[in-house]
């Protein structure tokens, strides 16, 4: 016998959780930070409005990931269904304009307390020769050497990816603040450069130490904008995007490293 569909307050939702789906979109062992949601939207774009789509998934964390995306993106979770061998059916409704306008003055206490919860995830294998191959969601980002100095690699170094995840984050934070303030920006660009402390440790040539470590010194660099603000706002949005910027807070403050070395 099928289990029962999860009761749900709207009945409209429920009649469409009962009802047989439009599409089912195999999940598996997938979990939301590791392609599902990407075969989701995919499965879910030629549906029309109100649709159904069941996403079978055997992913324990999916229950606690899945509804707060689709509150995010305008969709709603129908019902959650229990299937033998222990996967899970979850029946998503689609939503239309109407359903995101609606959603947007539900309360978000939820989403946010999803947000603070969530944890970023890469998956880093190593390819051949000096190459590794990072897997973060829907992407696969080529790492060349951990320090390079030869310009003719066919992928950029760890440090300098490091750079760049500063760099990134900062140019698209402060763009994103400016245009809550209204501030149009017309180009932006962030140039940064470092060097290590002792990158002969890297190498090999010499002993670490506490004072000597191939980490980097420090960074330096220049923020350029072409705006709609004068010097004095600017410089204020600045100092906000550094204060709110996950990655320079993390270089500033340091986080504890817990990585553990298991033979395959």
């Amino acid at each position: 016998m099928a289990p029962e569909p999860a009761r749900h307050g709207d009945d409209a939702a429920g009649r469409a959780a009962e009802r047989a789906p439009d599409a089912i979109c195999e999940g598996g062992d997938l979990d939301c930070g590791s392609g599902l949601l990407l075969i989701i939207r995919e499965a879910m774009a030629p549906l029309p409005p109100r649709g159904l789509l069941e996403v079978r998934s055997r992913e324990t964390s999916v229950k606690e990931d899945l509804p707060a995306w689709c509150r995010l993106v305008g969709h709603e979770l129908a019902a959650v269904v229990p299937r033998e061998g222990g996967s899970t059916a979850y029946r998503i409704v689609k939503g239309g304009a109407a359903d995101r306008a609606s959603s947007a003055e539900a309360p978000l206490a939820a989403d946010l307390e999803q947000a603070r919860r969530f944890t970023w995830s890469a998956r880093v294998r190593w390819t051949a020769g000096m190459q590794a191959t990072s897997y973060v969601r829907n992407h696969a980002v080529a790492v060349g050497q951990p320090a390079s100095f030869d310009t003719a690699d066919p992928a950029p170094g760890a440090i300098e990816l490091l750079l760049s995840a500063l760099g990134g984050c900062l140019a698209v934070g402060l763009q994103w603040r400016a245009s809550r303030q209204g501030i149009v920006v017309r180009q932006l660009e962030v140039s940064l450069k470092a060097r290590s402390t002792d990158i002969l440790v890297f190498l090999g040539l010499a002993e670490a130490s506490g004072s000597a470590h191939p980490g980097l010194a420090a960074i330096e660099g220049s923020l350029y904008a072409d705006c709609d603000c004068d010097e004095e706002q600017l410089q204020a949005l600045f100092a906000d995007t550094v204060a709110r910027s996950p990655v320079a807070q993390t270089l500033l403050r340091g986080v504890p490293l817990q990585v553990t070395a298991k033979l395959a």
